[in-house]
């Protein structure tokens, strides 16, 4: 793999604020599969992995996010939901420190969110595609890839290298290990790029609307991997469109229209106003939805 094939690579289409970079998956469609194997599994962990405190945050005057509190445990299944230009994005950055607060304070595993420099702890996944269609790299090299944050662009050992079989096995992508990312369905891709996080033995498990575009058979595999990994330890911070999926999955649920509707058990999402009141629909919108 040339350097600047890794260069590319290490980019992918992520957002990088003091020379840290998220790393980027993709979700398009085509089919994801469950795991076949144990995987690396997360470190111990305890505590709030995200705390948000009366964190308010504009790209003008006019507040995105506004007197937000917000804590997540370590090992949480959260969804976050809310209508278009409800702040979603604008929140997940704050907790990921690439935006600092206008007020209030946001940490990351206990540090300030935008000095935090653990970066193999966090795994991001998006559903853009576009950088991953282009990288002349096999999937194995793209799961090596979680690996350069505890080794850096050096050699690989033994063990790193088990560490990238066992993330492949994880999530059912052993047998396209030597395929090119650009031979891959979005689903396919999106499961190299999970992978890339477990071989890099992330704690968070960040994905911003990663079913986009999959089929609804796949869209199920996908959840059931998700809900492995949680159950493995890796926390997960869902960011999704789809309320269903929402309802079907997710433990817990963050409503938010610039502020905080409702956080709380997912079940009790569903017998609230939040909906109504966040959205400003009828609470039947969810029952669309599925």
């Amino acid at each position: 793999m040339s350097r600047a094939e890794r260069d590319h690579a290490a980019v992918d289409d992520g957002a990088a604020v003091d020379g840290r970079a998220v790393e980027d998956g993709a979700a398009t469609d085509g089919d994801v599969a469950d795991g076949d194997g144990d995987g690396p599994a997360a470190g111990p962990a305890s505590g709030d992995v995200i705390e948000l405190s009366d964190v308010t945050f504009g790209y003008t005057a006019a507040p995105v996010v506004e007197d937000v509190d917000l804590a997540i445990e370590a090992g949480e299944y959260v969804a976050v939901v809310g209508p278009n230009g409800s702040g979603k994005s604008t929140l997940m950055k704050l907790m990921l420190g690439l935006l600092r607060p206008d007020e209030g304070e946001a940490t990351l595993f206990g540090e300030p969110a935008h000095a935090f420099d653990d970066g193999e702890r966090v795994g991001y996944v998006s559903q853009h595609a576009s950088a991953a269609k282009e990288m002349p790299i096999t999937v194995r090299e793209v799961v090596k890839m979680g690996r350069f944050a505890h080794v850096g662009f050096g050699r690989l050992s033994a063990d790193d290298w088990a560490a990238v079989d066992e993330a492949l096995a994880t999530v059912g992508m052993r047998e396209f290990a030597d395929r090119r990312i650009t031979k891959l369905s979005g689903g396919q891709r999106q499961r190299a790029f999970i992978a890339r996080a477990l071989a890099g033995e992330a704690d968070l498990l960040v994905l911003d609307e990663p079913t986009v575009g999959v089929d609804a058979e796949s869209v199920e595999a996908f959840y059931d991997l998700l809900a492995a990994l949680n159950d493995g330890g890796i926390t997960v911070l869902l960011i999704e469109h789809d309320l269903g999926a929402v309802v079907d999955h997710a433990e817990r649920v963050v409503c938010l229209n610039r502020g905080v509707y409702f956080d709380g058990p997912t079940d009790e999402f569903v017998g609230s106003d939040a909906l109504a009141r966040a959205f400003g629909a009828a609470g039947g919108i969810l029952g669309g939805e599925r």
